[in-house]
């Protein structure tokens, strides 16, 4: 009994340790959102054949992962919303992006003329 409460405080100490050294969901997509941002130019100019197009961020959120338990961990990720436009077109692109990586993914183009 007494070994399973230390390993219960030791656990919870470890959590609010882990917690207290965390960034805010905030900090993280102020973080990644030039990244994002620029995933999503790249795309929108090639898609749209116009290298002067602009970038304007309509929407960020922090997902949580679908899966989570003591064992298992789904992956966080940060997702934006942008809208492109230039050259007498718009599209709005997804640039999807993993909590603590580098690079971002540009999906969902939705090309309006």
């Amino acid at each position: 009994m007494a070994r399973r409460l230390e390993l219960g405080i030791a656990a919870g100490l470890a959590a609010l340790g882990l917690a207290a050294g965390c960034a805010s969901s905030q900090q993280m997509l102020d973080q990644q959102q030039a990244t994002a941002v620029q995933t999503a130019l790249a795309r929108g100019r090639f898609d749209l054949n116009c290298p002067n197009a602009t970038a304007v961020v309509l929407s960020r959120d922090f997902i949580q992962p679908a899966v989570q338990g003591p064992w298992v961990s789904g992956l966080e990720r940060l997702e934006y919303t942008v809208g492109i436009e230039g050259c007498g077109q718009r599209t709005t692109i997804v640039a999807i992006c993993q909590q603590g990586s580098s690079t971002c993914f540009a999906a969902n183009p939705s090309i309006q003329r």
